[in-house]
């Protein structure tokens, strides 16, 4: 019989960081445990059950072979919120925070508006700015039936109402509507760029991630269609690739939008462009 005694926390997750990174370790060995990470912290003296200990030697192992942490665990959080991801959706990222930014700084905050999110994914966008602008009525769009699945269950998980998600590529739900704003992380990738076969988006739906080869075809789609949905002086905001924002602004400017500018996230790359439909 085994009589070796369990290994303590900070032990396994001292042993796991030589494998792993550190912080990718740590939401591994909590979600083994069932625990929030914020567990870990005080609890390092504890010791680790058997059972515990083999669920995370599974997805140790899992993450050396590359599989993105947020998928071994189900969860990743986003602006304020918890959300649940799966194969169906892309990995809500922090700098997609910075078009939520831009979004509600331009939605009121206590009068009634609407906005629209395309290709919503886990729901991130949406439900981000729903939660910022409750008086505001969210409308969002994908084209995957797992992926709205996925951002159906976050509405309900984070108890946010003020969102509609339907079904349909881009614009095709929205026939005859107009909204104050939309909002969008479209795929904007080129298709065969090598970075597509590194790192997590080896394992993220190619379908979000490249379009055409340019990586531009649905960033073009959504600018030419967005003025027949936006009412006048309204903003559309697309994030894209670090090196695309002069190549954006010329699509924006050439379907008639004013006040077109390329925001900067907190590493100084380009990262999201918009403009206002001319009033």
């Amino acid at each position: 019989m085994n009589t070796s005694p369990q290994p303590r926390l900070d032990a396994v997750l001292r042993q796991a960081s030589e494998r792993i990174e550190v912080a990718d370790a740590r939401p591994l060995l909590a979600h083994a445990l069932g625990k929030p990470v914020s567990w870990l912290f005080a609890h390092g003296d504890e010791t680790i059950e058997i059972s515990a200990l083999q669920r995370f030697r599974v997805l140790l192992e899992a993450r050396e072979s590359g599989r993105p942490v947020a998928y071994l665990t189900g969860r990743r959080g986003f602006w304020t919120l918890d959300l649940a991801v799966t194969a169906d959706t892309l990995i809500p990222r922090p700098e997609t925070e910075l078009l939520v930014e831009l979004a509600i700084a331009r939605l009121p905050v206590s009068s009634p508006s609407r906005a629209a999110d395309l290709g919503t994914g886990s729901g991130a966008i949406a439900l981000a700015i729903a939660k910022e602008r409750p008086e505001c009525r969210v409308i969002a769009t994908d084209a995957s039936e797992g992926a709205l699945d996925i951002a159906i269950g976050n509405g309900e998980g984070n108890g946010i109402r003020n969102v509609e998600f339907r079904m349909g590529s881009w614009f095709s739900p929205l026939m005859g509507e107009r909204f104050d704003l939309i909002a969008s992380n479209p795929p904007y990738i080129a298709e065969g760029d090598p970075h597509l076969d590194e790192g997590d988006l080896r394992f993220e739906p190619a379908a979000a991630l490249s379009s055409g080869a340019d990586g531009l075809d649905a960033i073009r789609e959504i600018v030419s269609g967005a003025g027949t949905h936006l009412v006048a002086g309204a903003w559309l905001l697309l994030e894209h690739g670090l090196e695309q924002g002069a190549a954006i602004r010329e699509l924006f400017e050439a379907a008639g939008f004013v006040d077109v500018a390329t925001e900067r996230d907190l590493e100084s790359r380009d990262r999201v462009t918009l403009g206002r439909s001319p009033g």
